[in-house]
Order: structure tokens, then sequence, then C-alpha cells
């Protein structure tokens, strides 16, 4: 599924760009070689990075504790 439509990000380009960068969603996307032109799909884009970066984050801890 497309999260930006103007840039055609796609959730997985946003969720390897998210796991790699640092930042907000235009961080993110800077990474991507891209910046938000509409930005209306920035809202949807901040809370899908935040919870790709939140379940890695989950995933490394569960990893620890093993």
């Amino acid at each position: 599924m497309y999260i930006c439509i103007c840039n055609a990000i796609r959730e997985n380009d946003l969720r390897k760009a998210a796991l790699a960068c640092d930042g907000d969603a235009e961080a993110t996307y800077a990474c991507l070689g891209k910046r938000p032109n509409c930005g209306q799909c920035l809202g949807e884009a901040q809370q899908f990075i935040e919870a790709v970066r939140a379940a890695a984050a989950c995933e490394f801890l569960a990893v620890e504790a093993a």
C-alpha cells in the first residue's frame, strides 16, 4: 500500500527507511531521497514510522531477554 502518493512511497520502502534512519517523517523521506509535496501523508507516515520502530525495539528486547 502507498503511504505517500506524491512520491510513490510504499509501506515497505518507509519501513526500511524508518529502521535505517533517525528522525521524523520528513527526515525519513529524506533518507529515501524524497521530500513531502502536499504534506497530507505526514501524519499517517509519522504514526507508521513510530509503530515500525516500536515493534523493532520490542523484538530486540525479546531477543535480549531470551
